[in-house]
This record gives structure tokens, sequence and C-alpha cells, in this order.
């Protein structure tokens, strides 16, 4: 018998998570070593347990905004370089998302209610080096238009989503208040919102933070 798939989950619901396990581990040639519950752990798990792939939520939420959400958390170990492929598991099945999360170098992306042995598949086919992408969504990714935000501007519209005034907003991501407003006006024109927390809002529901 071939050696199983290791996997890794990361999700912060550990019902979700548990259930998972549950159904990859019936497989025979699947075998989760490790689980996770926050983004910031993603990076020190895969280095301790090598899985082959991991299956990554994007929304971890955590009161420490240095804490990094699933996609960050999968850059983070892209970067790193080691040996193994990340999968997003989400909910949230929004294009921007998908784009990010390919940008970040996931080999995959799919949503939660997937059927469970079609989730097993793809994770085979992640495993073998293959990339694979919900079609529904990958058509919507196509239709959506880009994410018109830079990397500054969705760090500032992710902290101005959690509310305060700017000068907490500008604590909280370490830049100056100023900083935090050209930031703040320039995500407000581009999205044609009316305000920031307008433009937080409609960044989330694109996916574009």
């Amino acid at each position: 018998m071939s050696t199983p798939i290791r996997l890794l989950l990361a999700d912060d619901q550990d019902l979700v998570r548990g259930g998972l396990a549950a159904l990859l581990n019936l497989e025979p040639d699947l075998h989760v070593v490790a689980q996770v519950g926050r983004g910031d752990q993603l990076l020190e798990a895969v280095r301790q347990h090598t899985p082959d792939v991991a299956l990554v939520d994007i929304e971890m939420p955590s009161s420490d905004p240095g804490t990094p959400d699933g996609i960050e958390a999968v850059r983070q170990v892209v970067e790193a370089k080691l040996p193994v492929r990340c999968l997003i598991v989400t909910t949230f099945g929004r294009p921007g998302y998908l784009r990010r999360a390919m940008d970040a170098g996931a080999a995959g992306f799919v949503v939660k209610d997937t059927p469970a042995e079609q989730l097993a598949a793809m994770v085979r086919r992640v495993a073998a080096g293959q990339r694979v992408v919900d079609p529904a969504l990958a058509a919507d990714s196509l239709t959506g238009g880009l994410n018109p935000l830079t990397g500054r501007e969705q760090q500032v519209l992710r902290a101005a989503a959690e509310g305060g005034s700017i000068k907490a907003i500008a604590a909280k991501i370490h830049l100056s208040q100023g900083t935090v407003r050209n930031h703040l006006s320039s995500a407000i024109g581009k999205t044609g919102a009316q305000n920031r927390h307008d433009a937080a809002r409609q960044a989330i529901n694109n996916g574009w933070v």
C-alpha cells in the first residue's frame, strides 16, 4: 500500500474542523496529521508536522490585527518554500477571495459545501501537483473584475472594518494618521463608497480584503 497523503487542517471552528478531519480520515489514502485554529499557527504547524497538503479556511478571527487570515498565512507558507501545497476550503465563495488566494500561491480553492468525495478527489489532485478551483467561482472571477485596492489600502480597510477612530486605526497598523487618511481616501474613491465604513463593507463583500 502506498503512503497516505498527509493533511493539515486550519479552521477556527472546532466542529467544522473536526467534521472535515473525520470525513477525510475515512479515505484509506488520506491521513489528517495536525489541526490548528488560527492563521498565525499555520506556518509553524507545517514545519512541525510536514503535511503534503494543508486545507486552510480564510476567515479565522483574532483579537490581534497582526494575525494573518488564511490567505496571508498561505502566502507565508509559500514564501518559506516548504514542501506543502495549500488548498483553500471556505464558506465564503467570493471571486475576490479566489484571486487573492491564487496570487498568494494557493494550489486550489473550494467551498465547504463541496461533497466529501469530491473534496477528497481535489485533495488528491492538489497532492499530485495539480491546481483545482470550484468551476462556478472560476467563472465568476473572470467576470467580476480585478481587485482595485493596493496592499496598504486592503490593510487599512481591514482595520477600518473593526471600527475605531483614525488614530486607533493608525496605531493598529503602525502608520501615521495622515497616511491612513490618504489610503482611506484612495480606497473610498476606488470603491465609489460614501465613507470608510462603506468602503470596508464593499471590499469585504467583494472578497478584496
